[in-house]
């Protein structure tokens, strides 16, 4: 791979810790909402939740949130969309 030729690292943060793999010198801005799929599956989900019913206590928040990903698993079109954004494929690109 090119990352290993160039000696380039990249070390990735999150909730399991730190940890390094060989990647291109190339950077994302810090905060890109707009780049992560992520953000646009946790904007489906605040949409999807019931307007009339709010969840009353974090055990009803949690069924309400299974729910949503297991219509979700049925629904590969729309999951295909996260990642179709113009943004996205930008940034994935960008990586490559």
């Amino acid at each position: 791979m090119k990352a290993k030729t160039d000696g380039g690292e990249i070390l990735f943060a999150d909730q399991v810790g730190i940890r390094s793999d060989q990647a291109p010198g190339r950077f994302l801005p810090p905060y890109s909402p707009e780049l992560n799929p992520d953000e646009f599956v946790n904007a489906d989900l605040k949409h999807s939740l019931p307007k009339q019913h709010r969840a009353r206590n974090q055990a009803e928040l949690a069924a309400e949130t299974r729910r949503f990903f297991r219509r979700r698993q049925r629904q590969p079109h729309i999951v295909r969309g996260y990642f179709g954004s113009p943004h996205v494929l930008l940034a994935v690109l960008l990586t490559l």
